[in-house]
């Protein structure tokens, strides 16, 4: 099952790969990585659910932000979305906008970067008769290669989560890197002292210190990726929607062991190593970094708010829809349901946030949100 990542560590000088090697390989490998595999990942048959997988209206509310923001005048109606699942996010969001704003619909580009040929099939099928309105790239460097600057809107849900990290401890005021190695035919962790340079000039620059017996997670891949393409983003509007914690959150000892962990068949696996290529595995993101990293690449926080707060200043009650249906089970009944589930404090919502950062904008945000009190 894992023989290609055996193999891998086999032939490295030392018998032992990084962590974020071994996610590499283990979500990206175009055979054997999750993410490239033919198999079902999202919803009930997956591993996993997002949000536009509880409502459609997920979608189509962002879908109204972004044509409140291009009718400011400050960006065009053009959107980019990082990864793109399946397509259902994409979908809600057009059919939204053909709705609301068709002249502006008429005028729209939507492009989607994903590189799992198997999801771009999935969001061909899903698009239907949108499919002509999208182009897909199948990474930012073909994307960057062909537009060369792009100005509009940015959009991510749960796309910086599963960016390869490596991972540090601290043991008795040292530092070591965690390794993954072979034994006994198992994957194993292996520590050695911290001799990266990049993850050194990471602590460094963020001013972490970790406490003795701590665990964390270093995003080096979405450093690059924010700095990388600081040129390719002009006139924009980034919505960054992910799981995360500020940097004062990481302290806290319930997050002193790192938050590395895999989603398998909809059970949350402590281990990574457990289920190479046949899980998702992620890492909540340190939003202390992505703003840090953007506002080097050019980016100007706006504000980072849990999801369903920002549901709800953005007009998520607008969508629930008012009827008399005794049965549950009724088109609407669902819907209410599904939206509720969105904004509640027991829902999905509370462990999500969303950044906003804009570049080389001015938004007048007061007048774009529909609930302001909700923030």
């Amino acid at each position: 099952m894992c023989d290609y990542i055996f193999e891998a560590i086999a032939s490295s000088p030392q018998q032992r790969i990084s962590y974020a090697d071994y996610m590499n390989l283990a979500l990206y490998d175009k055979t054997h990585g999750y993410y490239m595999k033919e198999r079902t990942k999202i919803g009930r048959s997956g591993d996993f659910f997002t949000s536009i997988y509880v409502s459609d209206v997920f979608g189509k509310l962002f879908a109204f932000l972004f044509i409140r923001l291009v009718k400011t005048g400050q960006v065009p109606p053009r959107i980019c979305e990082l990864g793109g699942g399946d397509g259902k996010f994409a979908r809600a969001v057009l059919e939204e906008w053909k709705d609301r704003s068709f002249h502006t619909y008429d005028m729209l580009t939507y492009s989607i970067i994903e590189t799992s040929p198997y999801q771009r099939a999935k969001q061909r099928e899903t698009l239907g008769d949108f499919s002509g309105k999208v182009v897909q790239y199948t990474s930012i460097d073909e994307f960057r290669q062909q537009q060369k600057q792009f100005s509009g809107i940015v959009f991510s849900n749960e796309f910086f989560d599963a960016l390869p990290v490596h991972v540090v401890t601290s043991e008795q005021g040292m530092l070591y890197e965690l390794f993954v190695t072979v034994r006994h035919g198992r994957l194993l962790e292996e520590k050695r002292p911290l001799e990266n340079e990049d993850i050194v000039c990471y602590l460094r620059e963020r001013n972490i210190s970790l406490a003795d017996g701590q665990r964390l997670e270093i995003p080096l891949a979405m450093k690059a990726f924010i700095l990388e393409n600081a040129t390719l983003f002009e006139q924009s509007v980034m919505f960054t929607v992910d799981y995360g914690y500020t940097d004062e959150e990481w302290k806290q000892m319930p997050r002193q062991q790192g938050s590395l962990r895999g989603y398998y068949q909809h059970q949350l696996l402590s281990n990574p190593l457990a289920y190479p290529g046949e899980m998702d595995i992620t890492a909540h993101i340190q939003w202390d970094a992505l703003r840090l990293y953007g506002e080097k690449a050019g980016w100007e926080w706006v504000n980072t708010i849990r999801q369903d707060r920002f549901l709800l200043a953005s007009g998520m009650l607008d969508y629930l829809v008012a009827h008399h249906d005794p049965n549950p089970f009724s088109e609407q009944s669902r819907r209410n349901r599904a939206i509720r589930s969105l904004i509640t404090d027991e829902g999905m919502s509370a462990s999500f946030q969303v950044m906003i950062q804009q570049k080389n904008v001015q938004i007048a945000w007061e007048n774009i949100w529909i609930e302001p009190d909700f923030l």
